[in-house]
């Protein structure tokens, strides 16, 4: 039977994998196959189904055996996440398996076809603290069934999507995802902004949140003191490299960019924003911070596995406050709307350089709140 777990742990140094035995990249032979007939090296997984021979297995096998397998599991969400396990998503905070399950039967109604292909898994921790897993994957498929944004459209979708959970005994229970909503959308060919007008006259479960929902998604799972405060080391920290570039670039002068990006940095991000070019990732930035001058980022934590040798792997979670107030095309004159914008950064990181990103942060959310504060001043 499933468990309450209460708060995920936050993780310590000692809990990062140094090494890629356990890996997507091993896994899959370099994502030349998704699903292999050997599972890869056995780990120590207490409590979970023993079918599972490691955390990447786990990730992979059971999302693949919920969406995709000829039987489509849909209900064997409810052995693999707890009754009580709370989800932040790209509209609030849904709380257990049972909503997980409805949201899913939607889902794929809405794209039968429906393939979620994983393309990265960054690990940290043990089956006594709790697996942290932050699994970048993409959804593909035709949508031929009816959503809660309209009927069938026939298009086809590929959007990416950040899950960061914590996991124990074979139950998720913490999970923070973005599903780059407004990607798919568009994708569909649905306005954005009518679409997040629409949604702010009638808010979907869990929008707006509330001021203590905004203070967990911060804090769930956060060390109360960095860790490269906490345990420093000499030599590359990937936990200080994340915290002061993520600094640099949305509260600072970006003076870091150029030092510890590559030039031509390959970026996916919200919306599908894609580009190779530092140059231009810098022009994303700031468009962002010109429509929320006063805008205040913080990293709310930090995991990530490698060694010198081979390189990063290094997942960031992060959260930002700012007020509407300057004028952009992207999000229009402004509105004064005070915003909560959280997202997900995945790095592959070599020779303390940043080699490719991707990034996610809830931006349909973000529009439907400056849809609202128009709503309010109408």
């Amino acid at each position: 039977m499933s468990r309450d777990y209460g708060s995920a742990q936050p993780l310590e140094r000692r809990h990062m994998p140094t090494r890629f035995d356990v890996s997507l990249r091993s896994y899959t032979n370099n994502r030349t196959i998704r699903i292999p007939d050997e599972f890869g090296p056995k780990q120590r997984l207490r409590g979970f189904d023993p079918e599972y021979n490691n955390i990447v297995d786990y990730i992979v096998r059971i999302t693949h055996r919920i969406w995709e397998t000829e039987a489509r599991e849909v209900d064997y969400i409810g052995a693999c996440y707890a009754p009580t396990s709370l989800i932040y998503d790209d509209y609030g905070l849904q709380t257990g398996s049972k909503k997980i399950i409805a949201d899913t039967h939607h889902t794929t109604g809405a794209i039968p076809d429906i393939i979620l292909d994983a393309e990265e898994v960054i690990w940290a921790g043990d089956d006594t603290v709790g697996f942290h897993t932050s699994h970048l994957t993409r959804i593909i498929g035709t949508n031929t069934g009816d959503s809660r944004y309209g009927s069938a459209t026939g298009k086809k979708v590929s959007v990416m999507v950040i899950a960061n959970c914590v996991a124990l005994g074979n139950d998720i229970f913490l999970e923070h995802v973005l599903y780059n909503t407004s990607a798919m959308l568009r994708q569909l060919g649905i306005d954005l902004w009518d679409e997040a007008d629409r949604l702010a006259a009638d808010p979907p479960r869990g929008w707006p949140r509330s001021q203590q929902i905004w203070n967990d998604l911060r804090r769930s799972a956060a060390p109360t003191k960095p860790i490269s405060a906490s345990d420093p080391v000499d030599g590359f920290d990937p936990d200080a490299f994340a915290r002061d570039l993520h600094d640099n670039i949305w509260n600072g002068d970006m003076s870091m960019v150029d030092a510890r990006y590559v030039p031509d940095l390959p970026f996916e991000g919200p919306t599908e924003r894609r580009f190779n070019d530092s140059a231009a990732y810098k022009g994303y930035v700031n468009t962002l911070r010109r429509a929320f001058p006063d805008l205040s980022f913080q990293v709310d934590e930090v995991y990530w596995m490698g060694n010198d040798e081979d390189g990063w792997l290094i997942s960031t979670r992060w959260s930002a406050e700012g007020t509407h107030s300057g004028d952009t095309n992207l999000y229009r004159v402004a509105s004064g709307a005070a915003c909560q914008i959280w997202g997900i950064t995945q790095w592959r990181v070599k020779d303390r350089r940043v080699e490719q990103e991707w990034q996610l942060f809830n931006e349909l959310d973000l529009m439907m709140q400056i849809a609202s504060a128009r709503r309010d001043t109408i």
